[in-house]
């Protein structure tokens, strides 16, 4: 398995027979090199989108129409990607679970707000549990510390943690550090939703130090972490 940060909240993870593009940001990302884009996106087998926001949204139009590449995600949001000419989407909801080759993805729940970039009703906030190799990583998406969590790791036991930890917008290091050490026995753990911009927290050592039975890696963009 290889995960590879795309900066921000942007994932393209190697899973399986899958290459999933999780929210990507590329267009106008402050951290994500313009002349890097096709190397994000090669290969890519299916996109996952987990709210309508432009800063998970950006890119997803442009390479769904250049690959040809099936768009998962909240069914309202799908909708509105139908409109924009989107053609293969797949809307699904909370508690859904979809498979996609070897991997299985579950829609959950999170705790944030969701439009689109002209306003439009996105249908709400969402994360992935995306179980494959015999691992299951969740991926937050945008969200604070939720008594929710409990249950997903009741259902999935996710060992990977994918967590928003920026603050400001999501929870901060300290909030998902509570989280993590409260509902989750993560053996890994990769930190996003961070050093994109100046309101956002710049440095994961307080999520590092706070987990220290845990491997926390800040990963690097365009650099593959193997697992």
């Amino acid at each position: 398995m290889k995960i590879i940060w795309l900066g921000h909240s942007g994932f393209r993870i190697e899973i399986g027979d899958q290459v999933l593009l999780i929210d990507p940001f590329l267009t106008g990302n402050p951290t994500f090199p313009d002349d890097r884009k096709e190397e994000a996106s090669r290969g890519v087998t299916n996109i996952l989108v987990s709210h309508g926001h432009g800063d998970h949204l950006a890119d997803v139009a442009e390479i769904a129409s250049q690959t040809g590449t099936p768009v998962h995600g909240m069914v309202e949001l799908m909708g509105w990607l139908d409109a924009q000419g989107v053609k293969d989407t797949n809307g699904f909801n909370k508690g859904g679970t979809i498979t996609l080759g070897d991997v299985k993805v579950t829609m959950v729940h999170a705790t944030h707000s969701s439009s689109t970039p002209d306003g439009a009703y996105a249908g709400g906030e969402s994360g992935f549990m995306i179980e494959g190799e015999g691992r299951t990583i969740y991926f937050t998406g945008d969200t604070d510390v939720m008594a929710d969590m409990k249950v997903f790791n009741d259902l999935h036991a996710p060992d990977i943690g994918l967590l928003c930890c920026g603050g400001y917008y999501t929870m901060d290091m300290r909030r998902a550090a509570y989280a993590a050490k409260t509902f989750f026995n993560f053996k890994t753990i990769i930190p996003c939703h961070y050093k994109t911009f100046p309101v956002l927290a710049q440095s994961a050592q307080e999520l590092i130090d706070a987990l220290p039975d845990t491997k926390v890696i800040e990963p690097e963009v365009l650099t593959a972490i193997e697992i």
